[in-house]
């Protein structure tokens, strides 16, 4: 019998080549929100898979931040690849057929003494298979890594192969955490992310990066779960927006997070949502703290 495994695997990649879909799907609960939009991530989010013979602690970092000067993106832009670097094993995904200069800028910031598994996702949208060997090839030529998996997040081709792959490269030892712990997060932080999300589908191009998600009290009361939260803008005129004509914007994004909870959470929300105008918050290190974020 093989030894038991156990250790973590940093995500890394461009944005948009479906690095928390993937996360998603092997774990097979969503613990890390995702939009059509880049940089939705924005903190370091763990989630846990644990096997008979191994125990594996998926690590999604923050992908590289839009080019701003704000004390946010700044802090963003210290962690991209901070999972990568810091795990025992890198996981590099990227997009069937697109190799850009992201995914560049990702494989050169992953040190050259770490171990390094690909995962080439979205081969479910190749039409022609024949395809894929000249781009799998192209790819083994940029670095010694330790393999290189065609895989699908949205149909799950492959994700066993791709599982058996990052446990072979994980160390020998016990398990970090309980057997039935699927995330390091707590409720309380999902209830945020998620809400979060909901804003990132709901909203244009670039308003969703400057709202921020505050949870203001999380309580437990007979199988209910009340939760106060606040948006932050930084504009009165990105407040009208979020909250849209007679309220309806806010009401949908609401009540889709509303839903989110409840399914994640296994019980009933009650949620009210607030939108505050705190200018400039994302150039306040007092309130970035208070969010999280620090660095």
């Amino acid at each position: 019998m093989s030894a038991y495994r156990c250790g973590t695997v940093g995500i890394t990649g461009r944005p948009n080549v479906g690095k928390s879909s993937l996360i998603n799907r092997l774990i097979g609960q969503k613990l890390t929100i995702v939009s059509p939009k880049a940089q939705t991530t924005r903190h370091l989010v763990s989630a846990i898979l644990t096997t008979e013979d191994a125990q594996l602690v998926f690590v999604d970092a923050p992908g590289r931040p839009p080019r701003t000067r704000s004390a946010l993106h700044r802090m963003l832009g210290r962690r991209a690849g901070q999972a990568a670097r810091d795990c025992d094993v890198a996981l590099l995904v990227v997009e069937a057929l697109r190799l850009q200069a992201g995914d560049l800028d990702a494989i050169a910031a992953i040190p050259a003494a770490q171990r390094v598994v690909v995962a080439v996702n979205k081969v479910d949208r190749v039409r022609d298979p024949a395809r894929l060997l000249p781009f799998l090839e192209r790819l083994s030529k940029l670095r010694d890594f330790e393999a290189i998996v065609p895989v699908s997040a949205r149909t799950g081709k492959n994700l066993p192969t791709l599982l058996r792959v990052l446990k072979d490269a994980l160390p020998e030892g016990p398990a970090i955490y309980p057997t039935d712990q699927l995330t390091d997060r707590d409720e309380r932080f999902f209830a945020a992310e998620l809400l979060r999300e909901k804003l990132f589908y709901a909203l244009g191009e670039e308003l969703p990066y400057r709202c921020e998600v505050s949870i203001d009290a999380f309580r437990m009361a007979r199988g209910l779960r009340r939760v106060d939260a606040t948006i932050l803008v930084e504009r009165e005129s990105q407040k009208g927006i979020v909250v849209g004509h007679g309220g309806e914007t806010l009401k949908r994004v609401a009540r889709a997070a509303r839903r989110d909870m409840e399914r994640l959470f296994g019980g009933k929300v009650f949620l009210n949502v607030w939108v505050k105008v705190r200018a400039n918050w994302t150039d306040d290190l007092r309130v970035l703290r208070q969010l999280g974020y620090s660095g």
